[in-house]
């Protein structure tokens, strides 16, 4: 039986493997295969660029990130499966996990699988994802490749507002896509967006198709859902504020959730004994990978005491 398993392999998941095995509890990490789309490592290792992760004045590649994340938690002793958990059951102890037909029987368990955004699925969306597509302006806006020039938020909630507003400093236009007549932000966060003079609001309107040079999005298709009329417009930067879905369908009946299939936590402790959640599963406000690495080592230390307590 193992003492602790981490399911997922991003910033939370490799950092709560770092501070487990240095406490020689061993643990062992799934990091899982393709779920969700994405690759072991998570979003970050679709980011090209990350510049706001300390320690690194230039910037490091997100896959580059991830992948000495990934080696140093080797290093520290962490045995890594490329496996995906696919059911859980949390029913009593040993906590059991499974894989296909295998059955994983552990102390404690860290689940790390984190959210993926959601996106439109256009034409061409998947080609120049991180080639101009962006589901994080916070994340990515700041790179060269927005700056002064016009880019393009899709979103109506106030996640859209704030990703407008923060491109207004990089940005020398900001279009935000509607595709009703109504925002559904809060009315701050509406009035702020309406009176800034770089943010433009073009309304029944939705993203038709994403058009590039084959290096960069230059364009995108849209529509107008009223009069069926498709234009095209002129962009450096595309940016998804349309929400995210939580890595946490294996899950349900197993843990306590929200209303948007986040696990509740309290300090990464969950409503089940010795199981305990960490990054973007359990964190819809921040998403960022230095939030998901405090809160690895957050589950870390909390499972150590569980563990070292029951010797």
């Amino acid at each position: 039986m193992e003492n602790l398993v981490i399911i997922g392999s991003g910033p939370a998941g490799h950092t709560a493997a770092i501070y487990a095995a240095r406490a020689n509890i061993e643990p062992l990490m799934f990091e899982w295969f393709m779920a969700g789309g994405v690759a072991a490592g998570w979003q970050l290792t679709t980011t090209s660029k990350v510049e706001n992760f300390p320690g690194f004045p230039q910037g490091i590649d997100g896959l580059e990130l991830m992948m000495n994340m990934r080696q140093q938690s080797l290093h520290m002793g962490t045995k890594i499966e490329t496996k995906t958990i696919d059911k859980v059951d949390f029913s009593g102890q040993p906590l059991k996990l499974f894989s296909g037909n295998e059955m994983i029987e552990t102390k404690s368990v860290i689940i790390a699988t984190g959210a993926i955004a959601k996106r439109l699925g256009i034409p061409w969306e998947k080609e120049y994802r991180q080639k101009g597509i962006s589901a994080c302006a916070v994340c990515d806006g700041g790179l060269p490749i927005f700056r002064n020039k016009p880019v393009i938020v899709i979103g109506w909630g106030d996640v859209a507002m704030e990703e407008a507003q923060h491109m207004t400093h990089f940005a020398s236009k900001v279009i935000v896509l509607v595709r009703t007549n109504k925002l559904r932000a809060s009315e701050v966060m509406q009035t702020r967006a309406k009176a800034n003079e770089k943010i433009e609001f073009k309304r029944f309107t939705e993203a038709v198709e994403a058009v590039g040079n084959g290096d960069m999005l230059t364009w995108l298709k849209v529509i107008n859902n009223q009069t069926q009329e498709e234009t095209i417009v002129e962009c450096s930067g595309l940016f998804y504020a349309i929400g995210h879905k939580p890595n946490t369908d294996f899950l349900w009946w197993q843990i306590q959730l929200d209303n948007d299939g986040y696990i509740q936590t309290n300090n990464t402790i969950t409503n089940v004994a010795w199981v305990f959640a960490a990054g973007d599963v359990a964190d819809k406000k921040y998403r960022q990978a230095i939030t998901s690495a405090w809160s690895g080592c957050m589950a870390a230390l909390e499972a150590q005491k569980y563990i070292q307590e029951t010797k």
